[in-house]
């Protein structure tokens, strides 16, 4: 087993140690193979149980249940689908990211219900979401995503002047802001554990420290998935591997890995915490192109990431520590909060994000017979989704036709990804354009 807690401050402040489960061993077979012990196979798994108790379900994780990016990432449940609405608009139409924003609603709903109704102890507060401009162009495009949701009618969103934002914050930094009281935020690697358990209660199995060594359609019907140490022949396969999907050739040129990286201050005293005001303990994320994200912790560290991607070459998923970006970060609590100037930073940490060719999530299928299905494309943003993903792969699984079945994305044709060598070359291209970009104009 990989050193888990090494990977985020998350994975090593859970309260206890974790204890793998028993790799997969020998030949088995199951109705269901899950790969992937992150978010989306936890949800999966939970949800075909409450649709069919009898259901053979199986997870296949290669690490521990939230290794990946369900046990690193900022712990934000949001309503924002893939980047933003205008790129959504852009790639299909307006009623498509209408339909989109509603899809997601409903996900930070549903996370909402279940972590309360099975008493998940995942630190989690229903402090809101709230996007910032902090220059003129930041501004326009928060303007402008204001004009969008009016006009679809939309609700249960409120926009704040600096007024309303310097009542809020001790910071003459921001100038606009689109608040979201339904969003909140929560400890992801303790909500990861707790969907295990979850998952467990409900009776699916589920195998760690099995690194999937591949996967095929099966002479006899359905398929089979290899482990070093055992494989399961299953009618159904669902690939929750999101960004480490580029380690299987059928869903390599689908999506690629971004690393996004954090940093951890140490916990605020009470002064600094009146200093900075921060009452709502919203999550904020800014309006620039490479966004920073932050939110304060249970015991009051911020927790600042963003900025900045790391590309790396291929399948290679060696890129979560990045020095200059860490740099970068902690400056920027203290360029957001000057008050802040000589706090101690105490963890460092980043991790993979999925990224499709279009900047939009999919659930998609492998073959025309749709029993093998994927998830990819959280583009970062995918706590609330990624469960809400797994209610619906689930449901396609169990025959159940439903709103959530019949969404655009799902079955949607996905644009591929260049080979290696173009791919490359092009994200360092987009990503220095996005740089520039912020430099200029919306940093």
């Amino acid at each position: 087993m990989s050193d888990y807690a090494s990977k985020s401050w998350w994975l090593e402040s859970l309260p206890a140690p974790i204890a793998a489960n028993p790799p997969l061993a020998g030949s088995q077979r199951a109705d269901v193979t899950v790969i992937g012990g992150g978010y989306t196979g936890l949800s999966t798994a939970y949800h075909l149980k409450r649709l069919d108790a009898g259901i053979d379900v199986r997870v296949i994780e290669s690490d521990v249940c939230g290794y990946g990016a369900s046990g690193r990432n900022g712990g934000f449940s949001m309503t924002l689908f893939g980047l933003t609405k205008g790129i959504t608009r852009f790639r299909f139409d307006d009623g498509s990211a209408r339909a989109a924003h509603a899809y997601m609603e409903a996900a930070v709903d549903g996370l909402h219900e279940l972590i309360a109704d099975n008493g998940i102890d995942c630190d989690y507060e229903r402090s809101g979401y709230l996007l910032v401009g902090t220059s003129p162009a930041q501004v326009r495009r928060v303007a402008h995503d204001f004009k969008i949701i009016e006009k679809w009618g939309a609700t249960g969103i409120e926009r704040w002047d600096r007024d309303r934002l310097r009542q809020e914050f001790r910071t003459d930094y921001y100038r606009i802001g689109w608040f979201e009281p339904r969003c909140g935020i929560l400890h992801p690697a303790k909500l990861a554990r707790g969907m295990k358990a979850l998952a467990e209660r409900m009776g699916a199995t589920i195998h760690e420290n099995s690194p999937v060594t591949g996967f095929a359609k099966h002479t006899g019907g359905g398929y089979i998935v290899k482990t070093a140490t055992g494989e399961i022949r299953s009618e159904y396969l669902v690939l929750a591997t999101n960004a480490y999907s580029v380690l299987f050739p059928q869903l390599r040129s689908l999506q690629r890995p971004v690393f996004t990286h954090i940093v951890m201050t140490e916990p605020l005293t009470d002064a600094q915490m009146d200093g900075i005001g921060w009452r709502c303990r919203a999550g904020v994320e800014d309006a620039r192109d490479l966004i920073h994200y932050y939110r304060l912790t249970r015991d009051n560290r911020i927790v600042m990431g963003g900025g900045d991607v790391s590309l790396t070459y291929g399948d290679d998923l060696d890129g979560d520590l990045n020095e200059k970006i860490f740099g970068h970060l902690e400056r920027h609590v203290t360029e957001v909060f000057p008050q802040l100037r000589g706090i101690r930073f105490t963890h460092r940490w980043g991790g993979p994000v999925s990224v499709t060719l279009d900047m939009t999530p999919v659930i998609g299928f492998l073959g025309a017979d749709r029993t093998a299905i994927f998830s990819l494309g959280c583009i970062g943003h995918g706590v609330s989704l990624t469960h809400f993903n797994g209610r619906t792969i689930a449901e396609l699984i169990a025959g159940r036709r439903t709103w959530r079945t019949e969404m655009f994305f799902v079955g949607r044709k996905v644009l591929p990804w260049p080979a290696d060598p173009v791919t490359h070359g092009a994200a360092h291209a987009i990503r220095g354009f996005m740089k520039i970009e912020d430099r200029l104009y919306y940093g």
